[in-house]
């Protein structure tokens, strides 16, 4: 006996012909033949049973009812005369002899057809969510996801690490988002902060004396959708070690990552350790991005010299011009010129092309502009006949931008070129410490603040002297990317209080601003902290390669929509004025523009 019923809709078999059993579940189709015969699927979270209708007492019941309403069958197991191969349950059925309703589905109309749920408006599936998730297509990325999360539980603990839980309710820290702020009712005028990430918690416990901590973290910030980033909020294994480097958080994650991959995706080939090490510089310049798909066999290549001094004015002097050489392409014009015109949607850029005949011509595209450097572009390129040549141009970073992006549409419409049934991992390694900022100008982190210098002190050092420029500093920091997808962010962290003074320091920040936005850690470190290193594979993201969806929100239970709005709870909401008094709050209305 399971709960209320003695067997799921997905356990009968043969074998359980003449049995009487108790089935129950939601009442999915009636295929209504006569007046007193109607076939009945019943579903459950397991699968499906047919039930059939032979009797008018139970056909006028059966009628009563709306679809999805959920009953409860008992009856006798026969043999279907009309067998299914196609459903485990296909070769029996239930004859009942009591069905007795248990939750009335009072609507004739659904929202949706429940096994087509995917096809409708993402804001319907989104608002009636508890319907949608009865799709066993769509619960199915929910029961991954599990699998996925207890799996990576068991392999950290395997490793030797203690699952910690850390606060929800926190400080305000800048980590390079903006923060989801909490009143705090019994001290106005300030807040709490929902973490962006448990960074600075799980570096305080290195402090504390743990050795190696990890959770299925929660994290919150108030970001823009996208298909690969969820608002509001998303989940991360993160981990942390202490007395580690760089190499032994690669070899944790090699460990952990490739069979939890192989095993639950939907390809069964993932990279075996070691990964592939990229440093950021290389992987800018070969691929065009710093989350390369490395199932794409084509490369990035510079050509600059080769094209200046032509006609085109993309290759004026002073601009940057990129190229991907795709060798036996069969792509048409049609085909081509709709593959620029997504990458200029997604590149903000307008991408080239010409293409080398058979006759080893140039033809097509910009190739009138191109004649008279046939032979050096080429040798170059190492263009064979049929071969066809992508190209961006403009201001070094933006051709840099939408020469990654044309290299990965490249590689998959060209015939070839992609290995599309594996998981291909690597490493990015050598960030950049600083940058310019976009909008300030000045030299800013460039990722995590918390990161160690490479070269450590003595660097920082030479960049206070201007003895280097200090955007030629790298951080002993890492990146995680699967198939094009950054999983994750990590580094080896800064644990000296003289080491991070120095570092803030070139960004214009001193000693009291460090111990204002960073005490707890700051006073932590002072008192003989580890080294230590960790990192914060993304759980959603991973669940998404796994399952093969493009878009994250089909792998969480009750994800919001792109505008950061649960449409199923009607959140974010209108509170009374008393719960406002209460925390301290006036709302301020939006002044008009005159």
């Amino acid at each position: 006996m399971m709960q209320s019923r003695s067997h799921t809709c997905n356990e009968l078999r043969m074998e359980h012909v003449g049995q009487k059993v108790k089935i129950v579940g939601w009442m999915e189709n009636v295929r209504e033949v006569g007046s007193n015969l109607a076939f009945v699927v019943l579903r459950d979270f397991y699968g499906t049973t047919q039930v059939v209708v032979e009797t008018e007492e139970m056909m006028r019941l059966v009628k009563s009812l709306n679809k999805e309403s959920t009953i409860s069958v008992e009856g006798l197991v026969r043999e279907r005369a009309s067998k299914n191969p196609k459903l485990p349950t296909g070769e029996i059925e239930v004859l009942p002899e009591k069905i007795q309703l248990l939750g009335r589905c009072r609507y004739n109309e659904l929202p949706f057809e429940i096994n087509r749920s995917r096809e409708a408006d993402e804001s319907q599936r989104l608002r009636y969510r508890y319907l949608d998730l009865r799709n066993p297509a769509v619960k199915q990325n929910i029961i991954l996801r599990c699998q996925v999360v207890a799996a990576l539980r068991q392999a950290m603990t395997e490793q030797g690490f203690l699952e910690i839980t850390t606060p929800i309710l926190t400080a305000s820290s800048p980590e390079g988002a903006r923060d989801y702020l909490v009143p705090a009712r019994k001290h106005p005028g300030q807040f709490y902060a929902l973490p962006q990430a448990p960074q600075q918690f799980k570096q305080l416990l290195m402090a504390a004396g743990f050795d190696r901590y990890f959770q299925i973290a929660p994290c919150f910030r108030d970001e823009d959708a996208r298909g690969d980033r969820s608002p509001g909020e998303f989940y991360q294994l993160d981990m942390e070690m202490a007395f580690a480097g760089q190499d032994d958080v690669f070899a944790v994650l090699e460990q952990v990552l490739p069979p939890i991959f192989a095993r639950y995706g939907r390809y069964n080939l993932a990279s075996a350790a070691p990964f592939r090490r990229i440093p950021y510089r290389q992987a800018m310049e070969d691929y065009g991005t710093d989350k390369p798909d490395l199932r794409i066999d084509l490369l990035v290549r510079e050509i600059t010299p080769l094209v200046q001094g032509t006609d085109f004015p993309p290759f004026a002097p002073g601009n940057c011009v990129k190229a991907v050489a795709v060798s036996d392409c069969a792509l048409t014009r049609k085909q081509i010129d709709k593959l620029c015109a997504d990458v200029e949607v997604q590149a903000g850029s307008k991408p080239y092309w010409f293409r080398l005949d058979e006759n080893g011509e140039l033809v097509g595209g910009v190739a009138k502009f191109l004649t008279d450097r046939k032979d050096a572009l080429v040798r170059e390129l190492g263009l064979k006949p049929n071969s066809l040549v992508g190209l961006a141009a403009g201001e070094k970073n933006q051709a840099v931008k939408t020469a990654g992006v044309l290299r990965r549409q490249l590689g998959l419409a060209a015939d070839g070129h992609m290995d599309k049934e594996r998981y291909e991992f690597c490493w990015i390694v050598d960030f950049p410490m600083y940058e310019i900022g976009e909008e300030s100008g000045q030299l800013e982190f460039c990722h995590n603040p918390f990161s160690m210098p490479s070269g450590g002190l003595e660097v920082l050092e030479k960049a206070h002297r201007g003895e280097i420029d200090p955007l030629s500093i790298t951080a002993d920091q890492y990146d995680l990317v699967c198939n094009g997808v950054e999983l994750s962010s990590g580094a080896v962290r800064n644990h000296d209080p003289e080491i991070m003074l120095r570092a803030f320091e070139l960004v214009r920040l001193g000693e009291e601003d460090v111990k204002n936005k960073f005490p707890a850690m700051y006073n932590a470190f002072c008192y003989g902290a580890p080294p230590h290193a960790g990192i914060a594979p993304g759980v959603d993201r991973m669940v998404m390669l796994l399952a093969g969806e493009d878009s994250i929100r089909e792998v969480i239970p009750f994800p919001m929509n792109k505008n950061a709005q649960d449409l199923m709870m009607g959140a974010p909401g209108p509170v009374s004025q008393a719960q406002l008094d209460e925390l301290h709050i006036a709302l301020v209305g939006e002044t008009e523009e005159d």
